[in-house]
C-alpha cells in the first residue's frame, strides 16, 4: 500500500491502513508470533511431555541430555546447556568442537558450508563423553541437511534416543540433501513440531518476500517447556533436581561448581 494511504502509530512503530488495520510493523508480528506459541501449546505439549519423559529416565540412570543444533538452531542448545535456571546434566554439542577435539581447521569447521559436510557429522559425536543411557535432542528448523541428519543416524546407530525440533511444515516441502534420503524427523524417536512456516518467516512483504523469524522463539519456549516438564517430574518422583543458579548471585559459583563436578567431563565447562 503507498505511504500516502498509511497513518503511523508513534506507540508502536507499526502502520495502520484507511479502515485502522494492522498493516506492518511489530503489532503485525506480535499477532501472528502469538498465534505460533499458541498453535503450539494447543498441539505440541503432549509430545514435549513424553519427551520429558524419556529425558527424566535418562537423569534417573546419572545419563546426560546432549543437545546439538546448526546454524540459528545452535541458539535451541544454548537455550538448555549450562545456563541459570537450566538443568545440570545437559551437554552442548557443537561443530565447532572438530577445532578443539578432532583437529580439524578453523577454516573448514566453521565455514558456512559445514552444515552439508558429511565427514562433520560422522565425527561430531567422537568429540564427546557419550555413555550409554545418554539421550539426544537435535533442533534443525529444515531437517534436511547432510550433517544435521548424519548426526541423527551416528545417534540411531549407536543405540540412543533422539528427540528432535523441527518445522513439519518446511521439511516436509524439502527434498533431502542426504544420500540416505531421509529427513531428521524420519530419524528421530520423538518429533516436536515447531510450528514454524514454511520458510521460517512469518511477514510478508509487497514483493512477495517474507521476514520476520519465528523458529527461535518456539524453540526457546519448547526448551523452556522442556525443562520445567522435566523438573516437574523429578519432583514427582521426590528426586533431586540439579539446576544451575546464576553465576551473578552469591554463592551461584561454587554451588555451580559443585554440581559440574558430579558429571566430570561429560559436561561442557561453565
Amino acid at each position: 500500500m503507498p505511504v500516502s494511504k498509511q497513518k503511523k502509530n508513534t506507540m508502536t512503530d507499526s502502520y495502520k491502513d484507511d479502515n485502522m488495520q494492522t498493516v506492518f510493523g511489530l503489532e503485525l508480528y506480535w499477532q501472528k508470533a502469538m498465534r505460533s506459541v499458541e498453535r503450539l501449546q494447543k498441539t505440541q505439549a503432549e509430545t514435549i511431555r513424553s519427551a520429558a519423559r524419556a529425558c527424566v529416565d535418562c537423569i534417573e540412570r546419572d545419563g546426560v541430555i546432549h543437545a546439538y543444533g546448526t546454524g540459528h538452531s545452535r541458539a535451541f542448545a544454548m537455550e538448555l546447556a549450562g545456563r541459570a535456571g537450566g538443568l545440570v546434566p545437559v551437554n552442548r554439542l557443537d561443530l565447532e568442537d572438530l577445532v578443539l577435539h578432532a583437529g580439524w581447521s578453523p577454516e573448514v569447521a566453521m565455514h558456512p558450508d559445514i552444515e552439508r559436510n558429511l565427514q562433520a557429522g560422522e565425527a561430531l559425536l567422537n568429540c564427546y563423553h557419550i555413555e550409554p543411557q545418554d539421550i539426544f535432542l537435535i533442533c534443525s528448523n529444515a531437517g534436511i541437511n547432510v550433517t544435521i541428519v548424519e548426526v541423527a543416524r551416528q545417534i540411531k546407530q549407536r543405540g540412543h534416543m533422539l528427540i528432535a525440533v523441527t518445522s513439519l511444515e518446511h521439511t516436509w516441502q524439502m527434498s533431502p540433501r542426504h544420500a540416505s534420503g531421509q529427513r531428521l524427523c524420519e530419524i528421530a524417536d520423538i518429533v516436536i513440531d515447531n510450528q514454524s512456516p514454511f520458510g521460517d518467516a512469518l511477514l510478508t512483504l509487497p514483493d512477495g518476500s517474507v521476514a520476520c523469524a519465528i523458529s527461535s522463539i518456539t524453540g526457546a519456549l519448547i526448551a523452556q517447556a522442556l525443562t520445567a516438564e522435566i523438573i516437574g517430574q523429578l519432583m514427582a518422583k521426590g528426586q533431586d533436581v540439579p539446576v544451575f543458579l546464576s553465576s551473578n548471585v552469591p554463592g551461584g559459583i561454587e554451588r555451580n561448581a559443585g554440581l559440574i563436578q558430579r558429571y566430570s567431563d561429560r559436561i561442557r565447562p561453565v
